[in-house]
């Protein structure tokens, strides 16, 4: 079992990656062994079901700082992310790739950055990336509309390799695809941000998860995102400005059915034309739309006294002893967690 408290944690999520992880495990420990800082490596099984977790469960039985998650299920990137941030031990965290493609000897300069500057995430930039030039291409574009519509300036969101002060990150509550978004919620509190470029390599193994269906996904959690940096503490604000621009459409469609009634020789059939009906259902868009923005606060309100963020069920844990599933800023949350078997 592992003794002391590590100084960085590396996360790294994993589906359906059993040709990987044999050579990608081994590499990141002997990697992180040489540098200077003491280490835990979490990975998270997402619901592999391949042989991912036996192989996992194999080397971990050899390597203690080797701490394994396995999900009841398949969960998604973000899912398994955020069990691993919760999970971490250390003050540092660092994301990494299961393909092989993040290099682990980016993590020490990522970290000194970190520290030296004073960040409170450090972002990796895959610059001279080894990808298919179309994937590169759409990434590219992506990259650029994220940050021009969030203000948070980064050549490439989707680099799984980033530095972050834990505080930062294990408060969170991430859902959907939101991983690739988490500089804009750290950003939300107040994160210094600084990008370095770092190393990638071609896939050797395995194929990838990402696929250009995740375009529409992504372009939704997008919406959400900055709708959250502009009225994550007041939704009913949103709302209410779409029930100004419609009481103000609806008071225009019954000024120009006024207008048509006073140049006409019959007012009351002219008045109750197109134009009323039309300013009716602008009224009625505007007292929906403050009903909705008054659950959407009381929505607001009732996470902020409640919400433990976690959506996942863990079937067992691997070298983590009897230590209780934990949630946000370290709180125990041994209730919510299922799991089957603990070893260590």
């Amino acid at each position: 079992m592992p003794t002391g408290r590590p100084m960085v944690s590396v996360i790294v999520p994993a589906f359906q990656e059993e040709e990987s992880l044999r050579w990608v495990i081994p590499w990141f420990i002997e990697s992180l062994s040489t540098q200077r800082r003491p280490f835990e490596l979490i990975v998270v099984n997402d619901g592999s079901r391949d042989r991912s977790g036996e192989l996992l469960d194999e080397l971990a039985a050899a390597e203690p700082r080797l701490r394994v998650i396995h999900l009841a299920r398949n969960f998604g990137q973000t899912a398994a992310m955020m069990a691993g941030f919760w999970a971490a031990r250390g003050d540092i965290v660092v994301p990494l790739d299961a393909d092989g493609q993040n290099d682990p000897g980016d993590v020490e300069m990522l970290v000194d950055k970190l520290e030296t500057g004073g960040y409170d995430l450090v972002s990796g930039w895959r610059k001279d990336r080894k990808d298919p030039w179309l994937r590169s291409f759409v990434s590219r574009v992506a990259n650029g509309i994220i940050s021009r519509i969030t203000g948070v300036k980064l050549h490439d969101y989707g680099c799984t390799l980033k530095a972050y002060r834990a505080h930062q990150i294990r408060d969170a509550r991430l859902f959907g695809e939101m991983h690739r978004f988490i500089p804009v919620y750290a950003s939300m509190h107040g994160a210094r941000i600084c990008e370095v470029v770092t190393r990638h390599h071609p896939r050797k193994a395995g194929r990838s998860k990402y696929g250009y269906g995740r375009i529409i996904r992504v372009t939704l959690d997008l919406i959400l995102v900055r709708m959250l940096q502009k009225y994550r503490t007041k939704p009913l604000h949103f709302f209410g400005k779409i029930t100004q621009w419609s009481c103000v459409a609806g008071l225009g469609c019954f000024g120009f059915a006024a207008a048509q009634a006073l140049w006409s020789s019959d007012p009351w059939k002219a008045f109750w034309g197109k134009a009323p009906l039309v300013g009716i259902l602008f009224f009625m868009l505007g007292f929906f739309a403050v009903m909705l923005g008054l659950v959407a606060e009381l929505a607001m309100r009732a996470s902020y006294e409640y919400n433990a963020g976690r959506y996942w069920d863990e079937r067992r844990r691997v070298n983590f002893g009897a230590e209780a599933p934990r949630g946000p800023a370290g709180v125990a949350q041994g209730r919510i967690a299922k799991v089957d078997e603990v070893a260590g």
